[in-house]
């Protein structure tokens, strides 16, 4: 059965919709590690954003990827929403989601169209400090408050709840005595850059199974 898996998934090329909020500095780590040729069986198709002076889509069009600005004040219900989300991803054959900073819940309807497909990146140790207002420097601010000793990235797969979905990667930075909720957020985004195109990078190499809700990574 576990050949079989891995057989499917490597034949099943990652076309990826990145959704950013802002600068987009880990759209920017994955798409360079695709270009040097650390990712293997991937391409970036479009840029999403909610946001039209996104940095993320700036990147985008300098490297001559599809972008599009798209927000729920631009329709009249949800529904209309994320139906008009779902199909500009299907033009371009999207299989895959990766948030890379964005600042918005994804919708119940798109998770089913794209069951553990979605993957998102959070600066802290899931499960701890994530859930709904931990974000950016929120998330640094309440680590430093718990004198935490430690602190660190996680990458996981996208479901219903904030910050829930099953654990793909994880790495761990130190705490120093001195540190601020700015020092640690600059720590903590520097492996971001290391561990977000890993974990593409086993996507793409059909080594991520999920099974019952626990990550299998196959060698």
């Amino acid at each position: 059965m576990k050949e079989i898996f891995i057989k499917r998934q490597l034949t099943d090329k990652l076309n990826i919709a990145v959704f950013a909020s802002g600068k987009g500095s880990n759209f920017k780590s994955i798409l360079e590690s695709i270009k040097l040729g650390k990712i293997h069986n991937a391409d970036i198709v479009i840029v999403i954003s909610n946001n039209a002076d996104a940095g993320a889509l700036e990147i985008a069009r300098e490297n001559n990827i599809l972008t599009l600005h798209i927000n729920r004040r631009q329709f009249a219900s949800d529904d209309d929403f994320n139906a008009a989300l779902i199909s500009d991803m299907q033009k371009v054959r999207v299989n895959f989601i990766v948030l890379a900073g964005y600042m918005k819940k994804i919708n119940p309807n798109i998770i089913k169209a794209f069951k553990n497909r979605i993957v998102n990146i959070h600066p802290a140790l899931l499960p701890k400090f994530g859930g709904k207002g931990m974000y950016g420097i929120h998330v640094h601010e309440a680590v430093i408050a718990s004198k935490e000793k430690f602190s660190g990235a996680s990458v996981h797969i996208v479901d219903e709840e904030y910050d829930r979905g099953p654990l793909v990667l994880q790495k761990i930075v130190q705490i120093e005595p001195n540190d601020t909720p700015e020092t640690l957020a600059a720590k903590v985004l520097k492996i971001e850059h290391e561990i977000y195109p890993e974990a593409i990078r086993l996507f793409a190499e059909g080594r991520v199974k999920v099974d019952r809700q626990k990550i299998i990574i196959v060698s």
